[in-house]
């Protein structure tokens, strides 16, 4: 059975009560319908000139800026003549300014499942100015395109808080979008006035691909939902000189650098910590931006064979020992900055610890490791369990 979006939900049923009151949008490429209708033109159909701003997360609103610190500029939209002002510009937060015209702020974000993608923490500032200007907030609803099922990885310490991390959850969820702003604004007690408009006929065992929707990318490098099927693991590698398949047509599947020998990297992880639902399949790769920027690559791209068995976290943990433990001599972590954080490794920020990078460089088993976050994870998975409107 298809899934209907937030979006559609709310059109269907748009209460009498709401069509006078000004509102914003949060909003990127991907907030479209099933027949690809931009929620930007259908907001405007029904609240005609109570629509007073367009908000914008990272990447921008048309989704065309790169990664890691690009900013993007406030403009205005051609076709209404209204603001659509960037969340991710000199302030992450929107200002009172930005918030005056309105009284509501609709969202409809696609999130893609992963502690580290910063849409989360964009909405999450918008309900902390959501409470200090009194404004409603109102979520359209999206599908994790990873399931509402599993959750892997360790949890955040409070230490290495930042825009690719600012709360306490794994780096896979396992939740919406709209699940996870309800459990930001009252177990971090921001205390917005919060509603969320639910999906129609999603369930938990669904992955993107399952749900009938369309897959727009909502950001340069999540082309396909492949692509976020493997970013919570792939991304690690941002922390590194690793290339993640930046500049090719496959990022995040890809992978790999100049110096990497194939056939040592693969017996070490068949030999360790066998891949479950996958299998990697040896490539050259010549990225024509990013890393390694019109140099050959040797690497790998991660085929999925069966995603409820992939475990995108642990494979790149795996991954990424087994290139120090084999290629030490060439492998880098990258420096600050990252994500405007000047200070900290960005790899520690990414993995939400520091403990986990010094283990990985050492060489410890890396099952030792998982088994050390599971009961973080299971006191997590009780917490969240109040919070998922999707049972």
């Amino acid at each position: 059975m298809k899934v209907n979006s937030g979006l559609e939900v709310f059109l269907d049923h748009l209460p009498s009560s709401i069509t006078d009151k000004k509102v914003g949008l949060l909003a990127n490429p991907a907030s479209v319908t099933s027949n690809l209708t931009h929620a930007k033109k259908l907001i405007q159909q029904k609240f005609r000139d109570n629509f007073k701003a367009i908000f914008s997360p990272q990447h921008g609103f048309h989704a065309e800026k790169q990664d890691n610190m690009i900013l993007s500029d406030h403009i205005k939209d051609r076709e209404l003549n209204i603001p659509i002002f960037s969340l991710y510009h000199n302030s992450l937060k929107p200002s009172a300014k930005m918030l005056e015209e309105i009284d509501i702020l609709l969202i409809d974000i696609q999130d893609v499942g992963t502690r580290v993608y910063t849409f989360i923490y964009t909405i999450s500032y918008c309900l902390e100015a959501a409470k200090e200007y009194n404004k409603k907030v109102i979520i359209l609803d999206r599908p994790n395109p990873l399931g509402g099922l599993k959750v892997e990885g360790n949890i955040l310490e409070e230490e290495y808080s930042s825009f690719v991390g600012r709360y306490k959850i794994p780096m896979r969820h396992g939740m919406t979008c709209g699940e996870l702003a309800q459990f930001i604004n009252i177990e971090y007690k921001i205390n917005a006035d919060l509603e969320i408009i639910r999906m129609r006929n999603w369930k938990r065992s669904l992955f993107f691909k399952d749900t009938g929707l369309p897959w727009i990318l909502p950001s340069p490098n999540l082309p396909i939902p492949e692509s976020a099927y493997v970013y919570p693991g792939q991304v690690i590698f941002e922390g590194t000189n690793i290339s993640e398949g930046r500049g090719t047509t496959r990022p995040f599947e890809f992978f790999g650098a100049p110096f990497i020998d194939q056939k040592k990297l693969k017996d070490f992880i068949n030999n360790k910590y066998p891949a479950k639902g996958v299998i990697l399949r040896e490539i050259i790769f010549q990225p024509t931006s990013g890393k390694w920027q019109d140099i050959s690559c040797t690497g790998f791209q991660i085929h999925i064979v069966d995603n409820k068995e992939y475990e995108p976290y642990f494979l790149s943990l795996s991954i990424l020992q087994g290139i120090i433990a084999l290629f030490k001599k060439d492998f880098l972590w990258k420096e600050p900055p990252y994500e405007f954080e000047h200070k900290k490794m960005p790899i520690d920020l990414i993995l939400g610890s520091k403990k986990i990078r010094t283990a990985i460089e050492a060489g410890e088993d890396l099952y030792h490791i998982r088994a050390d976050w599971e009961k973080d994870l299971l006191t997590f998975k009780e917490k969240r369990s109040s919070y998922l409107l999707y049972k």
